[in-house]
């Protein structure tokens, strides 16, 4: 096991996390340029598209982190029958899923009822059906879009570990997004339900959401459930869903014959509103 790896497992996740989330919130002017400042240098992010393009403009660290872009910034494939990615990023990995299991990396795997709390009975849709997984690095724009129409079901934060998303730790931590704290969100679209899984990461693991604001944190000690029946929250193709108030990864599940992905490849560019691959032409049944 390498220095790096041995950190993930010795380090106080949820310390290190708290500390860091009151720090990317503090207001003075000299921590936060500096620390905007060194994000933009060092990662190279590109301020143009932002709809505030001067980096000192911003309150602090997460209001830079999780900036609006310009209009027009992202578009959504013209084809309505494209299947939209959620994130800017890159692909982790794309694929199949294989009897249950989701293809983590080489060596590693895990299972879609482990990702989604647990539940058999959630997963059942999405035994053979197909995956993405969208990593998102500190240069990305963090907030997170619809890749299709979908009325929201339920939401299940997850409590879990906060291990890094880095693509050396998915390599090497078994089941790593399915020991990670997330927020599960379950749809239900015109062609099937889907499922948007916003996995957690050392530092802050701390996701809002556009029906619900701050999910994560407070940390949860147990599952925890929210039913939306009957709220008739209804998000359109490409509209915002989320943010990620530190940086993470996304996972998207459909069930068996709903799509076709394209032939994404790992390490893969992505942006929010690209085509990442073609719905069937049916819908879901009805009764």
């Amino acid at each position: 096991m390498t220095f790096k790896l041995f950190l993930q497992y010795a380090l106080p996740h949820r310390f290190l996390s708290r500390l860091v989330y009151w720090g990317t919130r503090w207001t003075l002017a000299p921590w936060k340029n500096w620390l905007i400042g060194t994000v933009v240098r060092n990662y190279q992010v590109d301020m143009a598209e932002a709809a505030q393009p001067d980096p000192r403009a911003y309150p602090h660290f997460n209001a830079f982190f999780t900036r609006t872009l310009k209009p027009g910034a992202r578009q959504a494939d013209s084809s309505p029958s494209a299947l939209l990615s959620p994130a800017d990023g890159r692909i982790s990995q794309a694929g199949p899923i294989v009897d249950g299991r989701i293809f983590q990396a080489k060596g590693q795997d895990y299972t879609a009822a482990e990702l989604l709390g647990g539940d058999a009975a959630a997963a059942a849709p999405y035994r053979n059906g197909r995956f993405v997984t969208v990593y998102l690095s500190p240069r990305d724009y963090h907030r997170v879009h619809m890749p299709l129409q979908g009325t929201l079901r339920e939401t299940v934060h997850v409590p879990g570990r906060i291990f890094s998303v880095a693509p050396f730790a998915v390599e090497a931590i078994p089941r790593l997004f399915a020991r990670n704290e997330r927020l599960v969100c379950h749809f239900d679209g015109e062609h099937g339900p889907f499922v948007v899984v916003m996995v957690g990461a050392i530092l802050v693991s701390s996701v809002a959401t556009v029906w619900d604001g701050l999910v994560i944190p407070p940390y949860a000690p147990s599952i925890r459930r929210k039913s939306f029946e009957g709220q008739h929250i209804t998000l359109e193709r490409f509209a915002e869903m989320a943010r990620f108030n530190m940086g993470s990864t996304v996972i998207m599940l459909l069930p068996e014959g709903m799509a076709e992905l394209d032939a994404l490849q790992p390490q893969q560019p992505v942006r929010v509103g690209q085509r990442l691959g073609q719905l069937h032409q049916t819908t879901a049944p009805t009764g």
